[in-house]
């Protein structure tokens, strides 16, 4: 989400400066995307989008509630933060005061809003889909936020110049890891592209003047 996207990045950039509260952070967004992505998936199935309703009976085909996709998302990440807050409060209340602020914007963080659009987009045919891309985001953006903190945890004691400290250098080494990581997805050369295009291209003509050929053969 972090990398591909840049989603989630105002509580990327301000929970990372301990690895303690990173991965704090980033157990509880799996677990909100764990749990929302799927509800939001039933939701938008069997009650948003058009047709959802028919399983009430052929009179509520024709309902589409799908402008209340936005809403009824937004809600449920909600309340499944409440919840979360609540836990982490009860459980960990050390961690709860660390993270601050933070946790319970998890509720408007886009990388969590993010995850239930992306669903509602690529149209999962399955809730298994919908629960395993859920759960793939959650522990990339783990991932990320774990990776920056530990390194701004090193870089505390090295030479950065003054103008860039802070978050200055947190920006650069996103940008860096976020080139790293994209690498993983191949790079296209302009140049190998128009290559492939061109020999499509004669490949194709000489499949046609080959038939045409053939066709002369036969046919004297």
């Amino acid at each position: 989400m972090i990398f591909a996207y840049f989603l989630g990045m105002c509580s990327y950039l301000a929970v990372s400066k301990t690895v303690k509260t990173a991965v704090g952070l980033g157990a509880a967004v799996i677990f909100v995307l764990l749990v929302t992505v799927p509800v939001n998936y039933l939701l938008e199935n069997y009650l948003l989008k058009a047709g959802a309703l028919e399983w009430l009976g052929p009179e509520w085909a024709d309902i589409d509630l799908s402008f209340l996709s936005f809403i009824m998302f937004i809600a449920v990440v909600a309340s499944i933060v409440q919840l979360v807050e609540m836990l982490v409060e009860k459980f960990a209340p050390a961690l709860y005061g660390a993270l601050g602020i933070f946790l319970p914007l998890i509720a408007v963080n886009c990388s969590i809003l993010g995850g239930a659009l992306f669903m509602q987009e690529r149209q999962y045919s399955t809730i298994l889909d919908a629960t395993a891309f859920s759960l793939g985001s959650g522990i990339g953006w783990f991932i990320a936020i774990v990776a920056i903190a530990a390194i701004r945890e090193k870089i505390r004691y090295s030479k950065v110049p003054g103008p860039l400290r802070g978050l200055g250098i947190t920006f650069i080494i996103t940008g860096l890891m976020g080139m790293a990581f994209m690498s993983f997805m191949g790079i296209k050369y302009t140049d190998d592209t128009k290559k492939k295009d061109t020999t499509t291209e004669v490949a194709s003509t000489m499949t046609d003047s080959d038939t045409n050929t053939n066709n002369n053969n036969i046919n004297p």
